[in-house]
């Protein structure tokens, strides 16, 4: 079996790490598919919405420690960089660039970039049993796939810094109340109820899904009247495509929207 396996059902693609023998530890192989499934799934319009979860009873543990422990014959300065410039880092990017939701769903231990790769995306749905940690304090390392950049915006900077600092775990009853996790499910509901969350969301009229995603990110690195000015432009702009138009009189007329050619 693949390490990484993508399929696409109801309008929603699922990335699943596959690993389970290393807590789903990336290489630099899944990685950089990861990254080319997300440029993908941009441009494919039978994707509504994306879910990331692990194989097994972890989300994902990292990056395999060999690339990054010390020793003379490792990897020289440059090609540690460039493992996660060149590599894990298009990952973020891709999801940057990604104007679809992605949910990641947390099935068990995230540690490290395992729980950076959670925080990048738009939310995360875990099971009772996750536990998250950045962990690279305890093994004298930076948050290195933008720990640093995600955690303080969704819990503030000192929690932020807490965490950080001190690479503690968080259950999943704290990384709700925190504001890591959106919802929480018994692991054995975990994949049904975040599927179907996500084939809902997937089921929504795109572009304008699309766009509200946009706008919320833009305006997140805007004053206010610059977020006012792109939200008058996309409203204009929604109020004349058929989305708005069946969306509304579905809303009307009490009846499910459809909202064909996805």
């Amino acid at each position: 079996m693949a390490d990484l396996e993508y399929a696409v059902e109801n309008g929603v693609g699922t990335i699943l790490l596959n690993r389970p023998h290393r807590k789903n530890a990336f290489t630099t192989e899944m990685v950089d598919e990861w990254a080319e499934v997300l440029r993908g799934a941009r441009t494919d319009d039978r994707v509504g919405a994306i879910v990331v979860t692990g194989a097994g009873d972890a989300f994902c543990s990292g990056g395999e420690l060999e690339g990054l422990a010390p020793g003379e014959e490792g990897p020289t300065t440059y090609e540690r960089k460039a493992f996660l410039t060149d590599h894990v880092h298009r990952v973020a990017y891709a999801l940057e660039d990604l104007d679809k939701p992605v949910i990641a769903a947390v099935n068990g231990v995230a540690v490290g970039a395992g729980m950076d790769m959670a925080l990048m995306c738009d939310m995360r749905f875990v099971a009772r049993s996750a536990r998250m940690s950045e962990g690279y304090i305890k093994v004298g390392l930076v948050p290195g796939d933008g720990g640093a950049y995600w955690l303080p915006r969704l819990v503030g900077t000192a929690k932020a810094m807490e965490l950080l600092l001190t690479g503690d775990f968080v259950d999943a009853e704290e990384a709700h109340r925190i504001g890591l996790a959106n919802r929480v499910f018994d692991d054995a509901d975990l994949m049904r109820e975040t599927r179907s969350f996500a084939e809902k969301l997937a089921a929504g009229p795109p572009r304008i899904t699309r766009m509200i995603k946009r706008a919320v990110y833009q305006s997140a690195r805007s004053d206010l009247r610059t977020s006012l000015d792109l939200i008058s432009s996309h409203m204009a702009v929604v109020q004349s495509m058929e989305e708005h138009t069946e969306a509304f009189n579905a809303f009307r007329e009490k009846r499910p929207p459809n909202f064909e050619g996805r």
